[in-house]
């Protein structure tokens, strides 16, 4: 691998985590907790500071799609000159309100900067296309993907395209066994291992279902059952995980397909939002 995108190192890091042991996850994140990281760092520094072999540090590279040690050490030193990568802070229990607001913040808008550099923007338009054209959308989620999946269904229900979110693993597997090739099934996981979700995605793809997933993980499970991919990246704290940033970045990367769907036949959506608006006008809620 030659150099990056310096915005993607620290997502294309972050997203092959699931490959390593928890002997590397643990070398790689004291490497990357260092202060002091730079060209001149040697191989056999870091060897010696976590008391592993200097293979074990080009294995832990070379999982990470690098080429070796010098490689990796090339890539995280740009990545940490720019600003976004020293925008995660974790939380603690000592922060005061300001504190909180400032991490809570930034870490989320770590999350949609990096998620918007990795971004395939191709697939993204295939997204658009196959959503478009489905005659019957659904969405399959559970807990916080669920709540993910309502908003996007919410919102194309707003300009007339009807979709359904399932967040029940029956409910799931029934509705994907009456796939057919006019289906479009989104998967929503965070970690891309949620098995009621890859289950089901999986089942509906092989009745003929076009499927999108959409997962913080490249590679992971849930991967291998989707047309199309779109991923997310954020990084995880103590307090909050990992899942309170991806969801504001997963709830971006489902705007943007919602308003490119809507953009096809726009003077429709404007028609149907005006309906549907004008139909709990006077509600309050």
């Amino acid at each position: 691998m030659a150099m990056m995108d310096p915005r993607t190192i620290g997502a294309h890091i972050r997203m092959k985590r699931p490959l390593l042991s928890s002997l590397e996850l643990k070398v790689l994140d004291k490497i990357i907790a260092r202060d002091e990281f730079s060209e001149e760092t040697s191989i056999k520094e870091i060897a010696l500071e976590n008391q592993v072999s200097e293979a074990m540090i080009v294995k832990i590279a070379k999982k990470l799609d690098f080429s070796g040690y010098r490689e990796f050490r090339s890539n995280l030193v740009l990545y940490r000159q720019l600003e976004v990568s020293r925008m995660f802070q974790d939380l603690s229990s000592d922060d005061d309100m300001e504190n909180l607001v400032t991490k809570v913040f930034r870490n989320s808008i770590q999350a949609l900067e990096e998620t918007m550099a990795i971004l395939d923007i191709q697939a993204m338009k295939k997204s658009v296309d196959l959503l478009a054209t489905g005659k019957k959308i659904l969405l399959f989620g559970l807990g916080g993907s669920a709540q993910i999946a309502f908003d996007f269904s919410h919102k194309l229900l707003r300009i007339g395209i009807g979709s359904h979110v399932l967040n029940d693993s029956h409910m799931m597997l029934m509705s994907a066994a009456l796939c057919d090739v006019d289906s479009v099934v989104i998967g929503i996981s965070h970690s891309g291992h949620t098995s009621d979700v890859v289950d089901a995605l999986k089942l509906a793809r092989s009745n003929g279902a076009r499927t999108i997933a959409i997962t913080n993980y490249a590679g992971s499970p849930i991967c291998t059952y989707a047309d199309i991919v779109l991923n997310s990246t954020s990084r995880g704290g103590t307090l909050l995980g990992e899942n309170a940033a991806s969801r504001i970045a997963q709830l971006n990367i489902l705007d943007v397909l919602y308003v490119a769907i809507a953009q096809k036949d726009q003077k429709k959506s404007e028609e149907n939002l005006s309906r549907t608006i004008a139909a709990i006008g006077n509600k309050r809620v």
